[in-house]
């Protein structure tokens, strides 16, 4: 039987499925509140999260010059090494509710049930209802999905805008619509606000769906994509130019950059020095996530976060290129598979080659299209399971699942381990009965197909359900049940000093070097806390001559170290050696010689007032 054939089959037998009359009225209504009960359940319970964040979100709230630009605190010394638009949505939710853990962190999570429900629009439009919850259920459920839709880091809102561009894309597909694509464009550019070059990976996707299946001709196609284009540039280009035309001396200094430029760090730190390595920006040279190549996304760092159902999702979206490929240009079932797959294909070899600083949670960006090729592919195949061919594939989708869940699950053999072997054998015994035909009968039809899917959701659901029920905080979020507190710094234990802090009517309550001890200062006592040099603490801000400044003016009350007497970050190799560079250095050296150190608790303070002479 020829392809177009078995597509046309296909499609009947899609036709013949007779969905429960509930699952079309309650399908989505329940997907969202099993998602927001998901992402919203005891959140806050970690406290501040990433305190790098926290501390430029709490600073936002009090003062709108560093909501504008990022600042790590509100008298606005040094920006965050990102664009700030996640911080716009935490900063203003402390302004309404008053700053806290929760009210920080609530935007995020309303972020990931946005992004579910987007997810399953798009996909509703090109494959069906059952697609479209499969596909949301899949995202919701992926562990690094549960982890960071419930985190400060700036990228739920990237996910978030991203699939909101691939939902116009598919808009702007079905009538060549101009302002569907020049509205993905604008979305796309305004991602680029929340993690800069990261949000350019789901580009080549988008652009080559449009070019290949809009229906229009080629010139049209063409201008159309410029247009969208203009709009991109301007959705990003507008905050670029803001930033670089605001005097430097009424505005922080740009953290992440050596010349305190956000072009400098739009192309450096945060652009090719993350693909290509090197560069001269804070964490330069660093890798968190393993060694480059093409098994990067099944390793240690990676796996557990976003592994667990992509063979399924490659299978499928193979099986679906193949059965669709004597389909017409315009074929939108064609389209969603070339969407997805182009963004998850070259999303996927971004991540796994680049040379640059790599976290693990990076991951996040191709979560939506793998669980879109999850649901379409799946269900796809489900239907055509009336030939060999797609049985046999859709076998494989849930053989390998079960094989991946008992590989990535056997990394933490102490956490449910009757749990991989469960999954292992009931997706083997289910892959041998689709591949034999068991669902020829009617009344085992239903039972299969709730069983699989079941099955191939059980352990990816269970590690994001054991996400979400473990305190995570630091710099270095992970997935999985293992509790975290990686680079939080633990002033907030330290009551003396907190009080000290408190009673104290400078401008800037302390000084120290780095962000972690900073931060949790800040965080906790209220006042603002100068953060010099910032993540790292080695951007060249503020200088020793503008520090000496503000000492002579009495703008700063102290100056703190660590209980270890160093004021770096608390996490990664090397990293005393980092912040006793340039300016830093430098500052610490003259604090030491001017003034005398005291103890406060289990810190090391220099009060800095009265000023020296």
């Amino acid at each position: 039987m020829n392809v177009a054939t078995m597509i046309v089959d296909s499609a009947r037998d899609r036709a013949e499925v007779r969905q429960p009359h509930w699952s079309s009225r309650l399908g989505l209504p329940l997907l969202l509140f099993g998602t927001a009960l998901l992402y919203l359940w005891n959140l806050g319970s970690a406290g501040y999260a990433n305190g790098f964040y926290a501390a430029a979100a709490q600073a936002g709230s009090q003062d709108w010059t560093a909501w504008l630009f990022g600042s790590l605190d509100p008298e606005n010394t040094i920006t965050v090494d990102k664009p700030p638009a996640s911080l716009w949505l935490m900063g203003l939710s402390g302004r309404v509710f008053g700053f806290s853990p929760l009210s920080m962190l609530l935007p995020q999570a309303l972020a990931g049930v946005a992004a579910v429900w987007l997810l399953h629009a798009a996909v509703r439009r090109t494959s069906g209802t059952a697609a479209a919850l499969i596909a949301g259920a899949a995202l919701a459920l992926t562990p690094v999905a549960a982890l960071m839709f419930r985190y400060n880091n700036p990228d739920a809102l990237l996910v978030l805008l991203l699939v909101a561009a691939a939902y116009c894309l598919v808009r702007a597909i079905e009538q060549a619509g101009t302002r569907w694509l020049v509205l993905a464009g604008t979305l796309v550019g305004f991602a680029f606000l929340a993690k800069m070059s990261q949000a350019l990976l789901v580009v080549p996707a988008l652009v080559l769906t449009y070019l290949l299946a809009a229906p229009v001709g080629l010139a049209r196609r063409i201008g159309q994509l410029l247009a969208a284009g203009v709009a991109l540039v301007c959705s990003a280009g507008w905050y670029v130019l803001l930033v670089e035309l605001w005097p430097a001396g009424q505005r922080p200094y740009i953290g992440g950059s050596t010349g305190d430029s956000i072009v400098e760090l739009a192309l450096g730190h945060n652009g090719g020095s993350r693909i290509l390595g090197g560069g001269s920006g804070p964490g330069a040279g660093q890798s968190f996530s393993g060694d480059t190549g093409m098994t990067r996304l099944f390793g240690a760092e990676f796996g557990t976060e976003v592994a667990w159902l992509l063979p399924a999702a490659l299978i499928g979206l193979a099986g679906g290129l193949w059965f669709t490929r004597s389909a017409s240009r315009t074929d939108r079932g064609r389209a969603a598979l070339v969407l997805w797959g182009t963004w998850l294909l070259g999303g996927g070899a971004v991540l796994s080659f680049m040379a640059g600083s790599t976290h693990s949670y990076y991951v996040l960006v191709i979560a939506p299209p793998l669980a879109a090729l999850v649901g379409i592919g799946g269900y796809e195949l489900w239907c055509g399971r009336r030939y060999l061919p797609s049985r046999l594939l859709l076998a494989a989708v849930v053989a390998s699942t079960g094989v991946t869940a008992f590989v990535l699950l056997a990394r933490t053999p102490d956490w449910l381990p009757a749990l991989r072997w469960a999954v292992l054998i009931a997706s083997v015994l289910l892959a041998s009965g689709i591949a034999l035909g068991a669902h020829r009968f009617r009344r085992t039809s239903l039972v299969i197909a709730v069983a699989t899917l079941l099955t191939g959701f059980a352990a990816t659901g269970a590690y994001a359900v054991a996400t979400v029920a473990t305190p995570k905080a630091g710099t270095l979020p992970v997935s999985g049940a293992a509790s975290q507190n990686s680079g939080r710094a633990v002033v907030r234990d330290d009551p003396e000093l907190i009080a000290a802090l408190r009673a104290t009517t400078e401008r800037w309550a302390a000084a120290t070097v780095g962000v972690d001890l900073g931060a949790g200062m800040q965080l906790t006592s209220e006042r603002a806390v100068m953060p010099i040099g910032g993540f790292f603490g080695k951007d060249p801000a503020p200088t020793l001559e503008r520090f000496q400044e503000y000492v002579a003016a009495g703008e700063i009350g102290y100056f703190v170290l660590d209980p270890a007497g160093s004021s770096t970050r608390g996490s990664g190799a090397g990293g005393g050696q980092r912040a006793q560079l340039g300016e830093a250095a430098r500052i610490s050296e003259w604090v030491a010689a001017n003034f005398t150190s005291d103890t406060i608790g289990g810190y090391t303070v220099y009060d800095l007032q009265p000023h020296y002479s």
